[in-house]
């Protein structure tokens, strides 16, 4: 049988949606923050010929730098004010979450509750605005390197594009957080969702020119185009996938009545880490590429530079390798971090609820990790088949553009979990209105007439 939420949730329509006035706004404003990013994107740093950068950008358009082009919606070839994006703060989220699991203060923190996480975002922000301005310096340098596309050199330029960059990075985490707190979904991952669209039809009509011309194999991009296609619904059969665990609640007596053992589920997702192994592992795979231009790969380069580069390039076996890799990695790492057995059994033990057939305590502890690491097995598996796919495809039949697993993986999560969160906003709604309804008809049942 149906919960009440479940049975709200069905008979939610347009009608419903049009007296929520209150998810309206949210929406709209969700929508503003949307277009004011989008509108920074085409607004290129001070200092450089966007001609010159976007002949330059072409060389480098199918690699790792394509992806980061991508989730920054273009901005990266247009090297635009938000040409960083929010790659910073996802990267000083990761530090954090490292460091709370080993530091013991950073961990007393976690547990505080509400206090103890606005202390760890401060931190985190903090540690944004020290890896943006240490990669826009490095963006900095790297642009007077490349001739001609800057066009007066030197410490001005420089700082320019440091206070440039790094102003839109802090930009955007702000805006982030306020359509998380005033909008609908996660505000950060909406932006990134927002870039990848919005490429989307520019990537579509680009295959189609090359496909007419000749330059990329039509049957290629057809099984490239089908291969997206199966992924889609791969990702989303899977995301909405659960595996249920029954919990039995005891019969309990409060004052002179009787409550009969109630039951209920603790669902747990086959892919618990969500999108965020293949980001870690993209932001990770990007240092030694980083480093590689730094050591310069021209004359003087050495030759070990240039066999490094052949075996970790994009598209190359060795990055695929270690890409796989840091996914399966960061799978269970931040799967360890979201989902504690240990505790779960414990809160379990607290409310008197308990597995069918297993001890509480240690032996639940237990079984919880077991089902949860067969579950992250398989979540492993298929986060690293929906990235390494598209991936293997585009490098087989040399696509000179970036459009990758990874992108199709964060797009329809975002997606899942922001209609999920549409749709709890309609029921709450539903919920209050049933309340005054109630409320009205009690106050009018009190009155009798004589």
């Amino acid at each position: 049988m149906a919960s009440a939420a479940e049975q709200l949730a069905a008979n939610i329509n347009f009608a419903a949606f049009a007296k929520a006035t209150e998810l309206q706004k949210r929406i709209w404003y969700t929508i503003i923050a949307l277009i004011v990013y989008r509108i920074g994107t085409f607004i290129p740093i001070p200092g450089i010929d966007p001609a010159a950068f976007a002949q330059a950008f072409q060389t480098q358009a199918g690699g790792i730098l394509g992806m980061f082009n991508t989730f920054s919606g273009g901005a990266v070839e247009r090297m635009a004010i938000f040409a960083l994006n929010v790659m910073p703060y996802i990267s000083s989220s990761i530090i954090m979450q490292l460091l709370s699991t080993s530091i013991p203060s950073l961990e007393r923190l976690k547990k505080e509750g509400e206090v103890g996480r606005k202390q760890i975002n401060q931190y985190t922000r903090y540690l944004t605005l020290v890896l943006a301005i240490v990669q826009s310096y490095g963006i900095a340098v790297g642009l007077q390197s490349s001739a001609g596309v800057v066009t007066n050199p030197g410490w001005f330029f420089v700082a320019s594009t440091v206070i440039t960059l790094t102003g839109g990075t802090m930009f955007l985490m702000w805006l982030g957080e306020q359509v998380t707190a005033r909008g609908v979904g996660n505000g950060i991952s909406l932006i990134i969702f927002a870039g990848i669209v919005a490429e989307m039809p520019r990537i579509v009509m680009q295959s189609l020119a090359l496909a007419r011309t000749g330059d990329v194999n039509p049957f290629g991009l057809f099984m490239i185009a089908a291969a997206m296609l199966a992924v889609i619904v791969f990702v989303v059969f899977i995301e909405r996938s659960q595996r249920r665990l029954v919990v039995q609640y005891p019969k309990r007596q409060q004052g002179n009545r009787m409550f009969m053992g109630e039951s209920s589920f603790l669902p747990l997702k086959i892919n618990t880490a969500g999108v965020i192994p293949p980001i870690f592992a993209s932001s990770l795979l990007m240092l030694p590429t980083t480093v590689i231009g730094f050591m310069g790969m021209g004359a003087n380069a050495p030759e070990w530079v240039s066999q490094l580069q052949g075996f970790i390039g994009y598209g190359q076996p060795g990055h695929m390798m270690l890409y796989a890799v840091g996914i399966i990695f960061f799978c269970f790492f931040y799967t360890s971090i979201v989902f504690n057995p240990e505790e779960t059994a414990d809160n379990l033990r607290k409310y008197g609820g308990f597995l069918p057939g297993i001890r509480p305590g240690k032996k639940t502890a237990e079984y919880l990790d077991y089902v949860l690491t067969r579950l992250t097995v398989i979540g492993a598996a298929y986060i690293t088949a929906v990235c390494l796919l598209p991936e293997i495809l585009i490098a087989y039949y040399a696509v000179p553009f970036y459009l990758g697993g990874t992108s199709i993986l964060i797009v329809i999560s975002v997606t899942l979990d922001t209609v999920a969160q549409i749709q709890s906003h309609l029921v709450a709604h539903q919920y209050e209105g049933l309340i005054k309804r109630s409320k009205l008809r009690g106050s009018g049942g009190g009155i009798t007439k004589k």
